[in-house]
């Protein structure tokens, strides 16, 4: 029989960082059968994300289904999911942009059981797997499939839009584009492109006192800040990770 020390130490030998933890998801998921578990390692030794080998990811405590070529919700998403359920009133309403698997949006209605919390994404197969996890999701492009009886009545919409500056692409590790699409991350020249098109179109749906929640990267929040001010948000807010580095944006409509 396989043990969780035998894989550990393939993984160890792979080069994985985690290989302790990862052996303990992947034996787990085998529940015993060593069939399972051997195919269940090798696709993992291919580079293969974790989530999309096992089927799920924890994320703010909540156990997510991910479905291979759905993008994997990050830990470093968390702080944002919980600032935006923060915002939402009990009864309240949400937008989640870019759902991917809906683990934000699921996030949302965990906290807030009685708000309406809706979600969309261009990837069918992510609109799949979010309503898989609960969550009402729509295929088509930001706002677009969002229901127009929404407009102006949104208490928070949160997005983790793709923002990588395309010139930055090549220095993501090294086997992201073997799994993953750069749809998923490649945000224009300056890794902006889409998080403007989310403030632009915010105020439509977002009621006075509403407020938009991003996940940016670098010094993206600085780049906003005339775009959120010629959109009418004010109070507009960085936040940061646990190594001191911007991991989002926070604003208020006015």
């Amino acid at each position: 029989m396989i043990t969780v020390d035998d894989v550990t130490a393939r993984l160890v030998d792979a080069g994985f960082i985690a290989a302790r933890e990862e052996s303990q998801e992947l034996c787990h998921r085998s529940n015993g059968d060593d069939v399972v578990l051997e195919s269940l390692l090798e696709r993992r030794l291919r580079g293969e994300p974790l989530a999309w080998v096992t089927g799920f990811v924890t994320f703010c405590g909540l156990s997510i289904r991910v479905d291979p070529g759905v993008y994997v919700p990050r830990w470093q998403s968390e702080p944002l999911a919980r600032r935006a359920a923060s915002r939402l009133p009990q009864r309240g309403f949400a937008v989640d942009l870019c759902t991917g698997s809906g683990a934000i949006a699921r996030t949302l209605l965990f906290e807030r059981p009685d708000a309406r919390v809706v979600a969309s994404d261009l990837d069918d197969r992510a609109v799949r797997c979010a309503t898989s996890n609960g969550v009402r999701a729509y295929q088509g492009d930001l706002f677009a499939p969002i229901p127009r009886d929404l407009e102006g009545e949104i208490d928070v919409i949160v997005a983790v839009v793709p923002y990588v500056p395309t010139h930055s692409l090549s220095l993501l590790a090294r086997d992201t584009f073997v799994f993953e699409s750069s749809l998923s991350y490649d945000g224009g020249a300056d890794g902006a492109d889409i998080l403007r098109r989310v403030v632009r179109d915010s105020p439509r749906f977002l009621r006075g006192g509403g407020a938009l929640l991003m996940e940016v990267g670098g010094e993206q929040s600085d780049v906003l800040r005339d775009c959120f001010q010629r959109c009418g948000f004010e109070d507009v807010r960085t936040f940061l990770d646990e190594e001191g580095d911007v991991r989002g944006v926070e604003a208020t409509l006015n």
